[in-house]
């Protein structure tokens, strides 16, 4: 097990309930590929350097996480694919 930091930007207009879904769904992933979660910090609303789909804000989550490297790349594709999820980025932390 390697320890993660993951970002994710998620779509500004959601509301608190959609918000939280995906957070869920994305602990969901993690779980499911044998990690952990050991932190969840919500940054909020925050200005962008550059347009995204079209916006200028998003909703930023950071996320510790414990996840073995063979399932870093299921993770990074279900992120992709899931469309609250504007970008995302998978960092190791030494």
């Amino acid at each position: 097990m390697r320890k993660y930091e993951l970002v994710c930007v998620i779509h500004p207009d959601l509301d608190e309930a959609a918000i939280n879904a995906t957070i869920e769904k994305v602990k969901d992933w993690i779980n499911v590929a044998g990690g952990s979660i050991d932190k969840v910090d919500h940054w909020g609303r925050r200005k962008m350097a550059y347009q995204i789909r079209k916006q200028r804000e998003g909703q930023y989550v950071l996320l510790n996480i414990s996840l073995p490297p063979a399932t870093t790349t299921e993770l990074e594709r279900n992120l992709r694919f899931h469309e609250p999820v504007m970008r995302h980025m998978l960092l190791l932390v030494n």
